[in-house]
């Protein structure tokens, strides 16, 4: 089952300030995530999965209702924690 991704607009302005040739990574590693979730992401806190990209962590929430990887967070490491 493919998901689709969603981005929160905070989470889409932090990934618009980052180097174009690190976003394209993160791009690229979410449509892999998207084909298969639970390969890449790991249980974070009550309903939050995460993705290490780098220096950088997304925190998702997924619905299975919608089919929707919900990108909540997106920023460095020592931000998000």
């Amino acid at each position: 089952m493919i998901f689709s991704v969603r981005w929160h607009p905070k989470a889409a302005k932090n990934l618009d300030a980052i180097p174009l040739k690190f976003k394209n990574q993160v791009i690229n590693l979410l449509d892999l995530v998207a084909q298969e979730p639970f390969a890449h992401l790991e249980h974070f806190e009550g309903e939050f999965y995460k993705l290490r990209i780098g220096k950088y962590r997304a925190l998702i929430d997924i619905d299975f209702q919608q089919n929707q990887l919900k990108i909540q967070m997106f920023d460095k490491r020592e931000r998000i924690y």
